[in-house]
């Protein structure tokens, strides 16, 4: 390699470069990656690297690890939280884009960034802000709001256009794991939303038959026969489906090429595609609904609610950046903002500070 070429002023260059001739036609290209607010592009670094970084130095992605994802407050140190929930689905949605020949780079950092939105105490706590705030309200719409406005003490992260519309390009996947019915948006944040019904359909089982809330024999026999018997040998099992049924866009024909690529829908075949929707209903009948793991969701709305009441009628105690309010928003939606962004632990403890009782003693 000449100097020239190796020169730190190169490498992004030829990065990109490269882009074109390893990945598939279909794919997003770095290269054309554009921002809200432009800036100098890096030496060293691709846009889509350039995000990946700012996400995992964010402060909103370090507080997933003490937000949750099935189990509030688990005790024990083997449960997944929002954050490990986030770590395995990324390394899902990677392995399906780099068989598929689609840009790695982009998927990662849309599954890193994918939950950034998501509320204390897990879907109980969205629910509760949708009652309370707007029956519209989505974590996935409020990773949006915090790449864009409210990270680095409001600054926003300024991510490449790809990467925020990937965010909100589609809904998470309620029926199937196909792509259809999902929306406009690339081909990586199809890969994205997949990856991570893959992730939480089997690890929300380990977990709980960790907490002995359900056993392996309990498992319906379809899930064992066709996905397998192991949290290991189900994702592998979703994870060879998802390549085979649609290697035809990691080496495209032309036919394919000329239609708008964000229009390609991925396919599961139906024997897998089935067996995975009786795992997760299974789970939403035996796990997500009326188990012990769900136990404490009416607290969860009343300290929410309280929370939402109190910040409203005390906005003075909102952070700086928050009161700036630079958008000239309702204040309902700075509270909201807020009480989004809160750890489970943190919305407990600024409970306990403003509605419990302290001891006092002479």
């Amino acid at each position: 390699m000449t100097e020239a070429n190796n020169s730190p002023n190169k490498i992004r260059e030829r990065l990109e470069a490269e882009e074109y001739v390893r990945l598939s036609p279909l794919a997003v290209k770095a290269a054309g990656a554009t921002r809200p607010l432009p800036e100098e592009e890096s030496p060293l670094r691709t846009a889509f690297q350039r995000d990946r970084d700012r996400i995992i130095h964010s402060k909103s992605f370090r507080r997933l690890k003490h937000k949750t994802q099935v189990f509030i407050g688990p005790i024990g140190d083997h449960y997944r939280t929002r954050l490990t929930h986030t770590l395995e689905m990324s390394q899902i949605a990677r392995t399906i884009a780099r068989a598929l020949r689609m840009n790695e780079d982009l998927t990662e950092v849309v599954a890193l960034a994918h939950d950034l939105g998501h509320t204390p105490f897990g879907h109980a706590g969205e629910d509760a802000l949708r009652d309370i705030y707007d029956p519209t309200f989505k974590h996935n719409y409020q990773s949006l709001r915090i790449v864009d406005y409210l990270a680095r003490d409001g600054q926003g992260l300024n991510l490449s256009n790809d990467v925020r519309e990937a965010l909100v390009a589609s809904t998470p996947v309620e029926e199937g794991l196909s792509s259809e019915g999902m929306g406009y948006g690339s081909i990586e944040s199809k890969i994205v939303k997949l990856a991570d019904t893959i992730a939480y359909i089997n690890h929300d089982t380990d977990d709980a038959i960790r907490a002995k809330i359900i056993t392996q024999a309990d498992l319906p026999p379809v899930v064992n026969r066709v996905l397998g018997e192991s949290n290991s040998a189900r994702i592998n099992t979703l994870v060879t489906d998802i390549i085979v049924q649609n290697w035809a866009v990691a080496y495209p024909g032309d036919d394919l090429v000329a239609r708008d690529h964000c229009t390609v829908e991925l396919t599961v075949s139906k024997e897998i595609e089935e067996a995975a929707n009786i795992l997760k209903h299974f789970l939403y009948e035996r796990v997500y609904t009326g188990s012990e793991a769900k136990a404490e969701v009416g607290k969860i709305d009343h300290l929410i609610q309280t929370l939402f009441n109190y910040f409203l009628h005390h906005i003075d105690e909102l952070p700086p950046e928050m009161r700036a309010n630079p958008r000239d928003e309702p204040k309902e939606r700075l509270v909201v903002d807020y009480i989004s962004g809160m750890t489970d632990r943190f919305a407990n403890a600024t409970f306990e500070r403003l509605f419990v009782p302290r001891s006092w003693s002479i």
